[in-house]
């Protein structure tokens, strides 16, 4: 693995130790709130001097693992419970549903972006980051007023390929795409963080495969940050879903909308504003 030289560390290993414990933070973040791995860890391994074939697949790779890991203690705890035999229960249902429509749109990004074509990388940053911010804003507003809570599939699975193809080009805007998706569309908040993380690995498990398809294409695709990167959010993966479990439902209401606003409002920033954020 090619390191990259920073100002404030002096040697590889404190910037491997570095990435281990943004690993765990973020990933905690995820497992507990739906949102924040991809998208927050991404654009500082870009910052910290690593590119896009460094971070992307390895980022998608860990979330893999992750994932199945969180979405097993959350069934654990009580946040949800998922069903393996038929007929599948509704949060099952909701796994098939989003990450069916994910992995379609993740194998379809990863191939246009990495291999087909260049898209601007400025250019999907500050896509992602409006899109996170505006629907922060919308679940800040529904707080404040009744919502239907009628299930809306349709609305779900258009969440889904819109999160999927953030998470194939940029590693993150899955999370706050899917998470505030499914409680616009009537699902409980508890059951959103738990189900996002299992439909979450299996996208991301197909973005890994296509990833591997470009690079036996010849397209270099470099995985050894994955050790690190996956030390961290291995343990945070275990830990969080108790933190979900403890948390008062109204909380979590609260905390995910007002997270996604805040995450939203500082990558526009740091998009406006590159050398003061």
């Amino acid at each position: 693995m090619q390191l990259p030289c920073l100002s404030f560390c002096v040697n590889p290993m404190e910037i491997v130790i570095a990435i281990v414990a943004l690993a765990f933070i973020f990933e905690f973040m995820d497992s507990s709130a739906g949102m924040g791995f991809g998208t927050s860890l991404t654009p500082l391994l870009f910052i910290m001097g690593f590119n896009p074939l460094q971070v992307v697949p390895v980022v998608l790779a860990s979330e893999a693992i992750t994932g199945f890991v969180s979405g097993f203690f959350h069934h654990e705890f009580g946040n949800v419970k998922f069903s393996v035999q038929r007929p599948f229960n509704k949060a099952t249902r909701l796994v098939l549903l989003i990450a069916v429509s994910g992995c379609f749109a993740i194998v379809l990004s990863v191939f246009l972006a990495y291999f087909a074509i260049n898209l601007p990388k400025d250019f999907i940053k500050l896509y992602v980051a409006v899109l996170v911010l505006l629907m922060g804003v919308y679940g800040i507003i529904r707080l404040k007023f009744r919502t239907s809570k009628k299930f809306r599939p349709k609305l779900l699975a258009g969440f889904a390929c819109l999160a999927g193809f953030n998470k194939g080009i940029g590693g993150g805007g899955y999370g706050p795409v899917v998470t505030l998706g499914q409680i616009f569309s009537g699902v409980h908040e508890k059951s959103a963080v738990a189900i996002v993380s299992v439909a979450e690995a299996f996208v991301s498990v197909f973005g890994v495969l296509t990833f591997i398809f470009i690079s036996s294409m010849g397209k270099v695709v470099d995985f050894s940050l994955l050790p690190s990167i996956f030390t961290g959010a291995f343990v945070a993966a275990i830990l969080s879903p108790y933190i979900v479990r403890v948390f008062p439902t109204r909380w979590w209401r609260k905390i995910i909308p007002v997270y996604a606003f805040s995450l939203g409002s500082y990558l526009s920033l740091k998009i406006a504003v590159p050398g003061v954020f």
